[in-house]
């Protein structure tokens, strides 16, 4: 930001959102069946694919405390409002069973990180009049039931645009909401980036809105090494990657739309893809993985910019400066020790997985 054998029941502590000057605590969040899980944050129905209906919705504006790179952006664009209905799991499609044995497989590739359990839903085009769509290694077009549409062969490329109720992809009349399924720790592309997690495209007034549901640590490997040069000390990339954590939690709670989380721009924080991904800016993640700014055991919205000027003058001196926390490090100072310097009377608290 600048100016994936099926997993236990789990439950991630710790998680009651309190921004820095105030807003209300949230309980302990619950995650039930991880591989059927297809869910939105707050709601506790599990799908494959969640159920979504386009429809006009005055975008919700970003936490005041929020401000962007470029201050004088006050407006956003409408986005669709999704809806998510239940779904029995013992009635699954066979097609949907296949996805949820995929899931299984790709969440046990990603390590024990609790970073894995949460999954951010981040905008990646918004309000677009058309975009490009790329399939590396093949992929699956559902609709919004987890039903399949078609079967894209490895390597192919389309362009996806809304049309009359729908939307054109290639030369295919598709539904207004449409699921892009890829094998597990495979990527798609959209325009001229690749990305790991699925992709959910979606037409509302004549747009198309993109969105891509990573789970945290993917997102995080690359927001950290788009945020600052992976040459860094690894302190200040342990800094960056707590502070850009406990900022992307914000939204997790309290989301930007009822369509995603956030943006994948620099008025939120910078989510570049896979292209920018770094050994070290992943390590810091890694190292740091379910840590998040605390006070008083909730979420601190840890804003940051590039610089102690910046950092004055988009946020009154509340935040971290980048170069600043670089010049720390290089002191000596641990990244414990950098963010209680630039989040006065916080801590460092984690996200614990209780499998009991």
């Amino acid at each position: 930001m600048k100016p994936n054998d099926q997993p236990k029941t789990t439950r991630l502590r710790w998680m009651k959102p309190v921004f820095w000057v105030s807003i209300p605590l949230i309980g302990v969040l619950s995650l039930l069946g991880i591989a059927l899980s297809r869910q939105q944050a707050q709601l506790s129905s599990q799908a494959p694919s969640p159920s979504l209906t386009a429809s006009p919705l005055q975008t919700i504006a970003p936490s005041p405390l929020v401000t962007p790179s470029q201050p004088s952006q006050t407006t956003k664009k409408p986005t669709p409002k999704p809806s998510l209905k239940p779904v029995d799991p013992t009635a699954l499609t066979e097609q949907q069973k296949a996805i949820n044995r995929q899931s299984k497989a790709a969440f046990g590739a990603l390590g024990s990180s609790v970073d894995a359990l949460i999954e951010m839903h981040v905008a990646i085009a918004e309000g677009q009049p058309v975009v490009s769509v790329g399939a590396p290694t093949g992929a699956l077009l559902l609709d919004q039931k987890g039903q399949k549409l078609h079967q894209l062969p490895p390597g192919s490329v389309y362009s996806a645009q809304p049309d009359g109720s729908g939307m054109r992809f290639g030369e295919w009349q598709l539904p207004e909401v449409v699921w892009l399924e890829i094998p597990p720790g495979r990527v798609f592309q959209l325009g001229n980036r690749t990305y790991r997690g699925r992709l959910l495209l979606v037409v509302n007034n004549g747009k198309l809105w993109a969105v891509n549901y990573i789970n945290m640590r993917q997102y995080l490997y690359s927001v950290v090494a788009s945020e600052v040069s992976p040459s860094w000390k690894m302190e200040a990339l342990k800094a960056q990657a707590v502070a850009a954590r406990s900022y992307a939690l914000t939204y997790y709670f309290k989301p930007v739309s009822p369509l995603f989380h956030m943006g994948a721009t620099e008025y939120y924080q910078v989510y570049s893809g896979i292209q920018r991904e770094a050994a070290t800016t992943s390590e810091a993640v890694d190292a740091t993985a379910g840590e998040f700014v605390s006070y008083r055991g909730g979420i601190v919205e840890s804003l940051y910019a590039a610089s102690d000027d910046i950092v004055a003058e988009a946020f009154q001196g509340k935040g971290m400066s980048q170069l600043g926390a670089l010049a720390l490090a290089e002191q000596g100072y641990s990244y414990k020790q950098i963010l209680s310097n630039y989040y006065p009377k916080t801590g460092v608290a984690r996200i614990e997985e209780d499998k009991d």
